[in-house]
């Protein structure tokens, strides 16, 4: 079984987005997709509300999901750890223990070479509008990510 990791800052916005629409584009019985925060902000929670609507909108239920923090052992459980942006990158490599832990670290949006700027922005500040913007851009980049793993 292939192990997908999505990471942004608190696991309430970004990460969790990823981690649904991915799924929802994945074999779960070949894959498993989760989702976790470099920042403990928001342990045990579950999405933020406006995330939880633009997936139910776009017919993805994210609202099981609850936030937890990255730590040193998701290196060992994952094949792939994607973060949301270069802030979160940096938070997960100062916690590789070797090479082998860096090399499954990549930007997200490394993925799609349409995109220039690799940070997917936080919408948590924002209003609907930018989580709509959000999901429409992970959503592309998770086409991208589905076909590249169903084709491996």
């Amino acid at each position: 079984m292939t192990k997908i990791l999505m990471v942004c800052l608190g696991n309430i916005c970004r990460s969790p987005l990823a981690h649904g629409i991915l799924e929802s584009k994945l074999n779960t019985f070949k894959f498993y997709v989760d989702s976790a925060g470099t920042a403990a902000y928001h342990v045990g929670h579950q999405p933020d509300h406006r995330s939880i609507k633009v997936a139910k909108n776009n017919n993805i239920d994210i609202s099981h999901q609850t936030a937890r923090q990255f730590n040193a052992s998701d290196f060992d459980k994952f094949d792939y750890i994607y973060a949301m942006d270069a802030s979160n990158y940096t938070n997960i490599i100062s916690l590789a223990r070797n090479n082998s832990d860096i090399g499954k670290v990549k930007l997200f949006l490394e993925e799609n070479p349409n995109i220039s700027n690799k940070n997917v922005p936080d919408p948590y500040y924002g209003d609907m509008s930018d989580f709509e913007y959000v999901f429409d851009l992970i959503e592309t980049t998770s086409t991208i990510i589905a076909k590249k793993l169903l084709e491996d």
